[in-house]
């Protein structure tokens, strides 16, 4: 498909590759040597020996036999699409914990290649005094490497205790989170950023942020709520990086609301849609409601910030740019509506020794009105969820 050579030439030029040539082919099943044809490595050897390159990357996975194969055949490095965007995400990730993330998806896939560092081994085929040094050190490194993953597992099982209890914390303090979600270069950060006040990493190039940030912002007559950023998806995400970013993840999946940020420019849009929803279904995170947010209607004629409402009067829609910081309001409007629909009002009439849940309340930031009384207590009105009104109420 163009569109998947489009992004594949997209991830090269993220991860700091210079396309000299571009080859393509048709084949219904991959060839077990060299997954292309004999015909089309032939191709491609001789174009890299012509144009002297130094990396031939490939849009598919391929096996371990058979990139030490066609590193052999082309006399130079052999990059698969894992790899390429595994080394896209190494040079992206800043936080301890992404770097961690990237390390233990990067030793996975290097567990199963590990032959090819040691291929001048292969001319040991035994003898007196040849046998094993070739066996032991692979061995050897096999074993430094599972004792790594094993070594960042626990690490990130502490992460994910962490994050775990941070939103224990939040569900406590009755803060609803608002993930953003999205397909990767879709303006999810200069949303993010526009939103809080934050300056996460920006650019106009696939996968420019990885590590998750949070921030706690607050909006008209709702209050508070945690805004996270998480990273972008991208067709045929690596089943590794999707298992190594699992705690990332989790932030999506256990969000009160989803912003799936989209760029109304992008004429795959409606492709990248679908893939963000498959990524979604594979961490479980079908069941969190979703709000479109169609972002850079500064690169599109006729387009202005709004907000589209279904036969319910629901907003589905928002269309803004977040460069230009056009259509924020609407979207402030668009959150604050979703997550207060479920939202109840009750009276409550406060003793003078309740001052306590009264200041509780207030930092909640649920508070409609007050009236105080003679008594010397306070009648309230507030505005929540029934379920935490309860888990409020049931502590006092």
């Amino acid at each position: 498909m163009q569109e998947d050579l489009a992004e594949f030439k997209e991830l090269a030029s993220s991860a700091g590759a210079e396309a000299v040539a571009v080859i393509t082919g048709v084949r219904q099943t991959p060839e077990s040597k060299y997954f292309v044809g004999s015909g089309k490595a032939t191709e491609i050897q001789a174009s890299v020996q012509a144009n002297k390159a130094t990396l031939v990357l490939f849009n598919h996975a391929l096996t371990p036999a058979q990139e030490r194969n066609l590193e052999r055949l082309f006399q130079c490095r052999v990059l698969d699409r894992t790899g390429l965007i595994l080394d896209i995400f190494a040079q992206r990730a800043r936080s301890f914990e992404g770097k961690l993330q990237v390390e233990l998806a990067l030793l996975k896939h290097l567990s199963t290649r590990l032959i090819r560092g040691w291929t001048h081994l292969e001319r040991q085929r035994g003898g007196i005094g040849l046998r094993g040094p070739g066996e032991t050190q692979l061995e050897t490194d096999r074993r430094l490497i599972r004792n790594r993953i094993q070594f960042i597992d626990k690490r990130l099982v502490k992460v994910r205790k962490q994050r775990a209890q941070g939103r224990r914390a939040r569900r406590r303090a009755v803060i609803p989170t608002v993930a953003l979600v999205g397909y990767t270069n879709a303006g999810k950060s200069t949303l993010f950023n526009r939103l809080t006040g934050a300056e996460v990493y920006v650019a106009n190039r696939l996968f420019a942020t990885l590590d998750p940030t949070l921030r706690r912002i607050n909006l008209p007559q709702l209050g508070p709520i945690i805004l996270a950023d998480t990273v972008g998806f991208i067709r045929h995400l690596p089943h590794d990086l999707v298992e190594a970013f699992h705690a990332t993840l989790e932030e999506v999946s256990e969000a009160d609301l989803l912003l799936h940020v989209v760029d109304v420019h992008d004429e795959r849009k409606q492709e990248n849609m679908e893939q963000v929803d498959a990524v979604l279904k594979t961490i479980g995170a079908t069941e969190v409601p979703q709000l479109l947010v169609f972002n850079k209607i500064d690169l599109e004629k006729n387009l202005l910030p709004r907000m589209d409402r279904d036969e319910e009067n629901t907003i589905v829609r928002v269309f803004l740019s977040a460069e230009q910081g056009l259509g924020l309001a609407e979207l402030q409007t668009a959150i604050g509506e979703f997550l207060a629909k479920n939202n109840q009002q009750y009276s409550l009439d406060l003793t003078p020794d309740q001052a306590r849940l009264r200041a509780k309340l207030y930092e909640l930031g649920v508070v409609v009105s007050e009236e105080i009384k003679p008594s010397g207590g306070w009648g309230l009105v507030v505005k929540m969820k029934e379920s935490e009104f309860q888990k409020v109420m049931g502590k006092n």
